[in-house]
C-alpha cells in the first residue's frame, strides 16, 4: 500500500447489519463520551485560569500572573505528542480499547489530583511545582485520547457513514468544553469571590472522579476494533514505522490539525478571557455565554458529520477554514457592543468549528495504515495542538499585548486558517480514494 492510498477496508452499506448499527453506536457512543469527561477535566484550567493565576502564580501585576497560569496551560500540549506515542503504541500492538481506558484512568486520575492541590500561599513554589506537573499527566494522557476514540469510531463505522459517526469525537471533544464551562459557571455563581478563590474552584476538578467511573464502565463495554495475534506483522516501533512509511501523511495531519486546533482554541479557552479581562464583563455570566456557544457547536456536530458524509470532507473543511478567515476579525470587533451581542459573535465564530473539526477528526483515520494508525492519528493530532492549538490563548494575549490592539488574535486565526487550506487540498485525493468523488 503506498502513501497516497489508504486502508479503507469497511462494510459496504448493503453488508451492514443490525448488528454492525448496534457496534458501531455504542463504539461512537463510547468514544464520544470518554472523549467528553477527558476535555472537560482538561480545559477546566483554561476557564479557571483567570482564578488560579493569582492563587499560584503571585505577581503584582495580574497580567504577568495571567500570562504565567496560560504558559502552563501551553505546557500541558508539549508533552502531549509523548502521551500520542505511548498510548498509540499501545493501540497498535496491544488493541485500541485497552489504551482508551488506560488514557481515561490517567486524566480522572490527574484531574482529581488537581483540585486537591495546595496552593502558593500553603506551600509555596513547590505548589507551583505540583500544578505543573499535575498539567504535565493530563497532557500526557489526552494525547492518546482523542487519536484514539477517532481510530476506534472510524474503524467501527461503514464507509458512506464516517462523517457521521466521527462527529462524535469532536462532539465530545467540544462538549467536554462546554461542559467545564457550565460547571465553572454554576459553582462561580452559587459562591461568592472569596468562596471561590479559597475552596469553590476545586469543586470542578472534584466532579471528575465519579464521571469518570461512568466513562470506565462505558469503555469496558465496547468490542475491540484491532484484535492483535502471534501472526499478525505488527510493528515492533509504530512511531519510527510512521516517520519510515508514511511522513507525507503525518505532515499532512499535523497540519491540518494545526489549522483546526488554532481557530478552536481562540474560541475553546481564549474568548472567554477576551471578554473578562479585556472588555470588563463579569466572569459568571461570560462562563454562561461560552458554554451556549460551544454547546451549541458540539450539538451542531452530527449536523456537519450529515453534511459531510453528503458533500465530501474537503468541501466541508474549506467550509469552516473560509468562515474563520472572513468572520473572525469583525466578529470580535462587534463583541465590545454589549454581553448579548457578544455572545451572538462569540456563536457565529464557533460555528465554523463544526466544519473543521468533523472534516478533521474524520479524515486523520483515512491517512494511515491500520497497523500504524493509532500512532499516525496521534501523533499528527498532538503535534498540530502543539504548534498552534494549545500555544492560541498565550499567543493571543502576547500579540494584544505587543500590538496593543485587541483584535489583534483574529490575525493570528486567519494565518492558521491559511494554512490548513493548503493542507486540505494536498489530501483530497485521499478523500476521493476513501469515500469516492463528490
Amino acid at each position: 500500500m503506498t502513501e497516497q492510498q489508504t486502508d479503507a477496508r469497511v462494510p459496504e452499506p448493503q453488508a451492514w447489519t443490525a448488528a454492525d448499527r448496534k457496534r458501531t453506536r455504542r463504539a461512537a457512543i463510547a468514544g464520544g463520551v470518554g472523549t467528553l469527561i477527558e476535555y472537560y477535566d482538561f480545559s477546566l484550567y483554561g476557564y479557571l485560569a483567570v482564578i488560579i493565576a493569582p492563587l499560584f502564580f503571585p505577581n503584582d501585576n495580574p497580567i504577568i500572573s495571567l500570562l504565567s497560569a496560560l504558559a502552563v496551560f501551553g505546557t500541558a500540549y508539549l508533552v502531549r505528542p509523548f502521551g500520542g506515542i505511548f498510548f498509540g503504541h499501545i493501540g497498535d500492538k496491544f488493541g485500541r480499547k485497552k489504551a482508551l481506558v488506560a488514557t481515561l484512568v490517567c486524566m480522572g486520575a490527574a484531574s482529581t489530583a488537581m483540585g486537591l492541590l495546595p496552593t502558593h500561599a500553603q506551600f509555596g513554589v513547590w505548589a507551583t511545582v505540583l500544578l505543573v506537573l499535575v498539567r504535565i499527566a493530563q497532557g500526557f494522557s489526552a494525547g492518546g485520547e482523542v487519536g484514539g476514540s477517532a481510530t476506534f469510531i472510524s474503524e467501527s463505522a461503514p464507509s458512506h457513514l464516517k462523517a457521521r459517526y466521527g462527529a462524535f469525537t469532536p462532539m465530545g471533544s467540544t462538549g467536554g468544553f462546554a461542559l467545564a464551562a457550565a460547571v465553572a459557571g454554576i459553582v462561580s455563581g452559587l459562591t461568592t469571590d472569596p468562596q471561590m478563590d479559597s475552596w469553590g474552584w476545586r469543586i470542578p476538578f472534584l466532579l471528575t472522579f465519579p464521571l469518570t467511573l461512568f466513562c470506565l464502565w462505558a469503555r469496558t463495554r465496547v468490542e475491540e476494533t484491532h484484535q492483535v495475534d502471534e501472526s499478525d506483522e505488527v510493528p515492533h516501533s509504530p512511531i519510527m514505522e510512521i516517520f519510515r512509511k508514511q511522513p507525507k501523511s503525518l505532515a499532512q495531519a499535523t497540519a491540518i490539525s494545526a489549522a483546526t486546533n488554532g481557530t478552536a482554541y481562540i474560541g475553546l479557552t481564549y474568548l472567554s478571557i477576551h471578554l473578562i479581562t479585556r472588555l470588563g464583563y463579569e466572569p459568571t455570566p461570560v462562563y454562561w455565554v461560552a458554554t451556549m456557544a460551544i454547546g451549541i457547536s458540539a450539538l451542531l456536530m452530527p449536523v456537519g458529520g450529515l453534511i459531510g458524509d453528503k458533500i465530501g470532507l474537503h468541501k466541508l473543511a474549506i467550509i469552516g477554514l473560509i468562515g474563520y478567515i472572513v468572520l473572525t476579525y469583525p466578529m470580535m470587533g462587534l463583541m465590545d457592543n454589549g454581553l448579548l451581542i457578544a455572545a451572538v459573535a462569540y456563536l457565529v465564530i464557533m460555528l465554523n468549528t463544526v466544519a473543521t473539526q468533523v472534516s478533521a477528526y474524520t479524515l486523520l483515520p483515512l491517512l494511515f495504515k491500520k497497523e500504524l494508525r493509532y500512532t499516525g492519528v496521534a501523533m499528527g493530532w498532538n503535534l498540530g495542538v502543539v504548534i498552534a492549538g494549545g500555544t492560541a490563548p498565550f499567543f493571543a494575549v502576547w500579540l494584544i499585548e505587543r500590538t496593543g490592539n485587541v483584535l489583534a488574535p483574529a490575525f493570528f486565526v486567519i494565518v492558521i486558517s491559511v494554512v490548513g487550506l493548503i493542507a486540505i487540498v494536498s489530501v483530497k485525493d485521499k478523500l476521493d480514494h476513501s469515500f469516492g468523488k463528490r
